[in-house]
């Protein structure tokens, strides 16, 4: 019997081949034929826009482990690719030399690749068995994909549930048996990323039967409440447990480990903590350490929070990472419309105005709120933030308010404490608020102006005392006309209307433009940016505003290397087709953009002229010719793709 690698285990062949079979009577079924020609067209720029921030999270995490992966298979013929839960591409890397095939068979950023479009391959192949899964070659069911060799495996939410495929393709010559292991250790290391991302409010407990183990990728990972209540666990942490993530809701840290919350508080109290010694519910003994993740850090445990809710917990160190870039004077960069709104924001800090912030979104209302938070007599409390539009109807009443043991089917034992209650002391920041279910915003007005919070179940009213900043996209007074909008909720809340700026209207982009570099750059933002990329961001309209152009930045970033200048050829396709595609732009716009590629790739034959006469004069010593032009060994290597397979 023959095997085959995948997920990093060994898997049979014959196993993979039937896989491959069922998928290919699938692909039948969906109507496609081998010589089917599929459609490669890619959304968008705009749409592409609103897929990477419907999923943000994904993204965010996922970029830096593609770039590791990346630099592992490069010079490779191989492309690192990230989808959504559809197998729509969200991301790309790939080497130079690949770019070609890859783009006659549109492995772009806003291409589908479900079976259903495609047929088989590795991405749709793994979402439909939510498995890891090599094609190679004429597994593939479309004749035009035979000379892709691919690896995927699905990322998986804390529920199980795939949000996205990791997958590496490249030509079918360069298949190696060890790509599936890196792309599954990858795929486990962005689950465990986004699973820290999460529950950050949580006590998180990473155990193993094998102490070494504990902080790699097989470490088990659950996370609990202060309280000891169970909430998720990752990957590995189910497969340890034994039990699906259903079974374990009804769990807490005492009947899955052995050990009262209480215990382990204090085993954090002692001058030098170990490795905790646990017995889990089947028997199996566990090493384990505890941290208390806060919302803007990781502490490690440190005293007796048991039951204790979020607001009451210890907030100086998570205050004092949050005021160092999000002070009022910080966003002050010297745009007229955002000193306006500042100045105003300053003569009422402290004074019970209620602020609400209006804007399109993405224009960093959340921002502006947490910078007024920290300004204000209220910094040492709680900051708390709700998106009105993100929770679902049925679920954003207990979300504010809270609710009493018992209060509706499914409650939690021992109740919650609503999002009110936790930001009592502090400031209670309601985004989009224009979306509030209608029926809820009586109560909301109650709680305002008695200042009384009453959970859901519970007869007996809660003193609160926070203020309260408001955000929306929305025009409220047009709501109000369509009665989707309680008049005198808005009259509560608009004590002060200040109106963030759109992007596109900014006059501070150059310095946005740096401080966003120097925030996402680990290493302070050495990049700078070309002028002909700045006046290609002068142009764009920035429908997603801020989130789009950090999300732009990080990866451009990521894409330029050891190189400190951002150019053009670093930036993505359809960030140059939105410049070109806009209505509003010059018609030179498009011939402009393809004469500074063209440009791009003069100075890019330059460079490498240089570097090949450098190489010549120092005779092939790679090291010589990096101290001489001043440039990393990556940085010749990767302007020479081949040179690594020769030296």
């Amino acid at each position: 019997m023959t095997y085959q690698h995948a997920a990093g285990l060994l898997v049979p062949g014959d196993d993979m081949a039937s896989m491959i079979a069922v998928s290919h009577r699938r692909s039948e079924q969906f109507g496609l034929t081998p010589d089917s020609r599929p459609d490669f067209g890619p959304m968008s720029g705009t749409d592409l826009s609103y897929l990477v921030e419907q999923n943000r999270l994904l993204y965010s995490h996922a970029v830096p482990a593609m770039e590791t992966l990346y630099q592992q298979i490069a010079n490779t013929h191989n492309m690192v690719l990230l989808t959504d839960a559809q197998g729509v591409i969200v991301h790309s890397l790939g080497d130079a030399d690949f770019l070609e095939k890859a783009n006659r068979v549109a492995l772009t950023p806003g291409v589908a690749w479900s079976e259903e479009s495609k047929g088989t391959n590795a991405i749709g192949t793994a979402i439909a068995e939510r498995a890891p899964t090599t094609v190679h070659a004429d597994q593939h069911f479309l004749s035009s994909n035979h000379f892709l060799t691919c690896s995927a495996a699905p990322i998986t939410d804390h529920r199980g549930n795939v949000v996205g495929v990791l997958d590496v393709s490249g030509d079918r010559r360069s298949f190696h048996k060890h790509t599936m292991a890196l792309v599954r250790m990858s795929a486990l290391m962005i689950e465990n990323q986004m699973f820290a991302a999460t529950f950050e409010n949580a006590i998180t407990l990473h155990f193993h039967t094998r102490p070494e183990f504990i902080g790699t990728l097989m470490e088990g990972i659950a996370s609990f409440s202060p309280g000891g209540r169970f909430l998720a666990a990752n990957r590995n942490g189910l497969f340890q447990l034994g039990l699906s993530f259903p079974a374990l809701q009804a769990h807490t840290f005492s009947s899955l480990f052995g050990l009262p919350v209480s215990a382990l508080y204090d085993h954090y109290r002692t001058a030098a903590p170990g490795l905790l010694d646990l017995c889990m519910h089947n028997g199996v003994r566990v090493r384990a350490r505890a941290e208390l993740r806060l919302t803007n850090g990781v502490h490690v445990l440190t005293g007796a929070f048991d039951d204790v809710p979020h607001a009451a917990l210890p907030q100086t160190s998570a205050k004092t990472a949050t005021r160092r870039l999000s002070g009022l004077r910080y966003l002050n960069t010297g745009d007229p419309q955002l000193e306006q709104v500042i100045e105003k924001v300053n003569r009422v800090l402290g004074r019970d105005v209620p602020i609400m912030i209006m804007g399109e979104t993405g224009t960093g209302k959340e921002l502006l709120a947490q910078a007024i938070h920290n300004d204000s007599p209220r910094a040492q409390g709680p900051f708390v933030a709700v998106n009105c539009a993100s929770i679902p109807e049925t679920l954003i009443e207990s979300e504010l308010f809270g609710y009493e043991d018992g209060a509706f089917t499914g409650a939690r034992k021992k109740g919650a404490i609503g999002k009110i209650l936790q930001a009592n002391g502090g400031t209670l920041f309601l985004d989009e608020i224009g979306d509030m279910p209608y029926a809820l915003q009586a109560r909301l007005l109650r709680v305002l102006q008695e200042r009384m919070v009453t959970p859901l179940g519970s007869g007996k009213s809660i003193p609160v005392n926070v203020e309260v900043i408001c955000a929306t996209n929305h025009n409220l007074r047009r709501r109000i006309a369509e009665g989707l909008f309680r008049e005198d909720l808005y009259y509560r809340l608009n004590g002060l209307v200040v109106k963030l700026p759109p992007l596109r209207e900014r006059t501070d982009l150059e310095i946005v433009v740096r401080k966003i570099l120097s925030a996402e750059t680990e290493s302070g933002g050495t990049h700078t940016i070309s002028d002909e990329v700045l006046r290609l961001f002068k142009r764009h309209k920035w429908p997603g505003n801020f989130r789009q152009l950090t999300n732009l930045l990080r990866t451009a970033a990521i894409m330029a290397g050891d190189d400190d200048e951002i150019c053009l050829r670093h930036m993505p396709d359809d960030f140059l087709d939105d410049i070109a595609e806009s209505p509003d732009a010059a018609p030179a716009t498009a011939p402009a953009a393809h004469q500074m590629i063209a440009a791009g790739a003069n100075l890019g034959e330059m460079e490498l002229a240089a570097i090949l006469k450098s190489l010549e004069a120092n005779g092939g010593n790679v090291s010589a010719t990096a101290r001489a032009l001043g440039v990393s060994r990556n940085t010749i290597y990767r302007k020479l793709p081949h040179l690594k397979a020769s030296s």
